[in-house]
């Protein structure tokens, strides 16, 4: 860019409001205020200056010199100039001339000599402006491009471009730099190029949208002409309905069923073939045709059969395997007798099996299925929040589809399978609805002959399916729905128990799974023994049946062609790594003011301890570890008992500040069968008299001193024989529960039953 000062001159000004005018370009100008009439008048010579008018008081520091090439009127009477514009200018000061009209310095602007830098930028403005002149059919335009050999006026090319605003323009006009000019044309052209591409790119797409679904129009109605011709009109699929409508009326389907098919099947019909309505009733007439309705196993296994196979899949179990034979013989007893209960009621069976993890309640529902002889259909319910994961989605919705219940009996392609419903416990609700809910008409014997689908909107039975859900933990599981269940308990096993699963099911099934003939690798049964007593701490299996498999797996890479590999028991840690330490109760209560607790967990029964001290402070309690609202109630029933009875029981130190603190304090801990288990251990502290280390204690205390039955005998039982305790406190009224314990665990302990805390206190401290 270059000045000249020796041709700076004096010209008069048109101010353009909201125009812009660059050099080389030729308008007209209509003169409409008196302003503007007398710069032309003063303008003798032919030459002004153009200058964007920005606001009322302010101009653009660069006009564009201008000479007037034509005087003349507008056809409506108004006068107007032709003018040519030549070149930039830098503007300066200004006065008002005696003619009227403002006059102003004006000093030309040359564009500088160019350079690489300049041929680059102005080849590349070319092809960018060339492209969008091609995307609008402005060929001869882009034909004009090349020959423009000033980069400067290349440049200025850019602003004939409609979509640009005044902004922009203005921004054109005051650069003064060629690169910097030829840098934003670039710019903006390639925006420019960017949004025509688009836009046809969108209308490329819609019109080939259009024509594919005028041309599919066409072929369907030639289609249709075709097979009217031959014979094959487009009703072939409505009467292809209509046949299976006629097969289902002879199973004597409900009518409110049948009913609701015809009416489908007439509005097919009315429909056309190319709305997407026709595509949903098809698509619900396929699902109500693909329910198994006239399917049902109709086998009754011997009693005898049935109990052999549950026998064969599962040792130990004998509640559940003594309910599934009554259940059997309740409905041979019925068959033979010609017995039906309130019409469609037919008193299905839904059982609960709850215990802890690894303990066969999955692999129970499948032997349940082979006893029964009945398909076998597993529902994963841990995590659903979605009330028509049950109930299925009105069929308004995009993507409706039947509920997993009405998707189970089409898998099972029978209407009387067995359902197994994984993990009822871990069934969630959110702002989709309740799930536990849904289930509530599915799993009530009473309601379920008429189950109500959202997706079929029409009745259901289910009397005939046998329901088998699964839990961990009875207290997750909503108190409605928990009454309709019937509920069997699956406690943890002994080390003899899990033994004998171990011979009898893990070894052959992991033998199976790994290719191994039951010669090759011989584990004897004091090594699976040890591996349980050992190794596992749990109340199932799954982990005894990882250890085996990592045995076979260490014998396997010993194993050479025809030869035979025993496990040595003394070869166990080489093979397993160290056991799992047994803490010694003795060691924990070797002071006074710990004492041992029983517990039943997600995971099973459990040793809990409790610690108490004497610290600083108000007197009171404090209780820590992570206790819900009912244990903590039982602390403060505890403390309160023994400051009533302390003269008797020979403490001292209750106006004192108490702390109570149960280890593990990341486990989230509730419910009284701690209250005698706190009250020892202040008793214990208070007194100076040490807990018995070999004594175990589980049941609720109230404030008269009494010990109130709790749940969970056999599970916190079967804990403490694992954890090498050998001494019981129990409540006086669970003593009925012991029968549940296994007869060899109990001959191994000794249980004392306590009705008061009293008792509580003279058995369990020194």
């Amino acid at each position: 860019m270059s000045t000249d000062t020796t041709t700076t001159r004096i010209l008069p000004i048109l101010p353009l409001p909201q125009g812009v005018v660059l050099p080389d370009m030729v308008i007209t100008i209509a003169l409409e205020s008196d302003e503007a009439k007398a710069v032309a008048d003063a303008a003798s010579d032919g030459d002004l200056v153009l200058v964007p008018r920005i606001d009322d008081d302010r101009f653009a520091r660069v006009g564009t010199l201008a000479h007037i090439e034509h005087r003349g009127a507008l056809p409506n009477g108004t006068p107007a100039l032709m003018v040519r514009a030549t070149q930039r200018a830098l503007l300066g000061g200004g006065a008002l001339g005696s003619s009227g009209g403002l006059w102003v310095t004006a000093e030309p602007v040359d564009d500088p000599a160019p350079t690489p830098r300049t041929g680059e930028l102005a080849n590349r403005y070319r092809e960018v402006a060339g492209a969008l002149l091609d995307q609008l059919g402005g060929q001869r335009l882009a034909s004009a491009l090349p020959e423009t050999d000033d980069p400067g006026t290349l440049a200025d090319t850019i602003g004939y471009w409609p979509d640009l605003s005044f902004e922009q323009r203005l921004q054109l006009l005051e650069t003064l730099d060629v690169d910097a000019r030829l840098e934003l044309a670039i710019g903006w052209a390639e925006h420019a190029l960017n949004e025509v591409e688009v836009t046809r790119k969108i209308r490329d797409d819609v019109n080939e949208g259009i024509e594919s679904e005028q041309r599919e129009h066409v072929l369907r109605r030639q289609l249709a002409a075709i097979q009217a011709e031959l014979g094959e009109g487009g009703d072939d699929v409505v009467a292809e309905y209509r046949t299976k409508l006629a097969e289902l009326t002879e199973l004597a389907v409900s009518e409110a069923v049948v009913e609701a098919i015809e009416a489908e099947i007439e509005r097919l019909e009315r429909t056309s073939e190319q709305s997407m309505e026709g595509s949903w009733i098809r698509s619900w007439l396929d699902t109500v045709f693909d329910i198994p309705w006239s399917e049902r196993v109709d086998s009754e296994p011997e009693l005898d059969a049935a109990r052999s196979v549950l026998d064969d899949d599962h040792t130990g179990l004998d509640d559940v395997k003594e309910r599934l034979v009554e259940y059997l013989a309740v409905r041979r007893l019925r068959r033979e007798r010609s017995v039906e209960i309130d019409g469609n009621r037919r008193g299905g069976v839904i059982l609960a099996l709850v215990g802890p993890p690894g303990v066969g309640k999955t692999s129970l529902g499948e032997s349940v299925a082979r006893a029964l002889d009945r398909p076998f259909v597993r529902l994963a319910l841990g995590g659903i929040r979605d009330e028509a994961e049950i109930r299925g989605h009105r069929r308004t919705y995009v993507g409706a589809r039947p509920g997993r219940v009405v998707r189970a009996l089409t898998e099972a392609g029978a209407m009387n399978p067995v359902v197994l419903l994984d993990e009822i416990d871990k069934v969630g609700a959110d702002w989709r609805g309740d799930p536990s809910s849904a289930l509530l008409e599915v799993l009530d014997p009473a309601q379920n002959h008429s189950f109500r689908d959202h997706y079929l909107e029409f009745e259901l039975d289910l009397s005939d399916v046998v329901f088998v859900a699964t839990a961990n933990r009875l207290d997750t599981i909503p108190g409605p729905l928990l009454d309709r269940l019937e509920v069997i308990t699956l406690d943890g096993y002994t080390d003899d128990e899990k033994a004998a699963i171990a011979r009898d099911h893990l070894l052959p099934r992991l033998r199976e799974r790994s290719g191994l003939r039951d010669d090759e690798i011989v584990v004897s049964d004091e090594v699976i023994e040890r591996i349980a007593s050992e190794w596992t701490r749990e109340a199932g299996v799954r982990q005894l049946e990882r250890l085996l498999d990592k045995v076979l797996r260490k014998g396997i890479t010993r194993l050479a062609g025809g030869d035979t590999i025993t496990i040595d028991p003394d070869e166990l840690d080489d093979l397993l790594g160290r056991p799992i330490p047994r803490e010694d109760t003795q060691d924990r209560t070797a002071n006074p003011g710990v004492a041992t607790g029983l517990a039943v967990t997600g995971a099973g029964g459990d040793v809990l301890y409790v610690e108490a001290s004497v610290m600083d402070g108000e007197p009171g309690l404090t209780l820590t570890g992570q206790l819900g609202d009912v244990m903590q109630e039982s602390g403060e029933i505890a403390r309160s008992y023994l400051r009533a009875h302390a003269d008797e029981i020979g403490l001292d130190g209750l106006d004192r500040r108490l702390h109570v603190h149960f280890p593990a304090g990341a486990v989230p801990k509730d419910g009284p069968s701690a209250g005698i288990t706190m009250t020892t251990a202040i008793a214990s502290l208070l007194s100076g008299r040490r807990v018995r280390g070999e004594v175990g204690m589980t049941g609720e205390v109230t404030l008269h001193g009494r010990v109130l039955p709790i749940g969970g005998v056999k599970q916190k039982v079967l804990a403490a024989h694992r954890a090498g305790l050998t001494e019981v406190i129990l409540p006086e009224a669970n003593g009925p529960d012991l029968d549940d314990v296994p007869e060899s665990v109990r001959d191994e302990l000794t249980i004392h039953l306590a009705a008061d805390v009293g008792q509580v206190l003279e058995l369990a401290l020194d």
